[in-house]
């Protein structure tokens, strides 16, 4: 799992079967501290999330695929939660 802030959206109006209804957002990922780590990916998701938020994503596809719920889909990135707050003992 990965952390990653919204900081899009996708608007297609011609997906597979298995995106009908789905919102797919841009995230770029982040360390717990709030740095950019990597490059901005296309996540499907499956809470709710909107821009500016900071999000728990999955990056394996098998996992994404059961956060989709829809069986075997094509998706290499999903949201699964809204983080409420990260808080680091270091």
């Amino acid at each position: 799992m990965i952390l990653a802030r919204v900081v899009g959206e996708v608007v297609s109006s011609h997906k597979r079967p298995q995106f009908e209804g789905a919102k797919l957002l841009i995230v770029q990922p982040e360390t717990p501290t709030g740095t950019k780590a990597g490059v901005a990916l296309v996540a499907i998701d499956s809470v709710g999330a909107g821009r500016g938020e900071l999000v728990i994503a999955v990056l394996e596809g098998r996992a994404a695929q059961e956060a989709l719920g829809k069986g075997l889909a094509p998706v290499d990135c999903a949201i699964l939660g809204i983080v409420d707050e990260v808080d680091l003992h270091e």
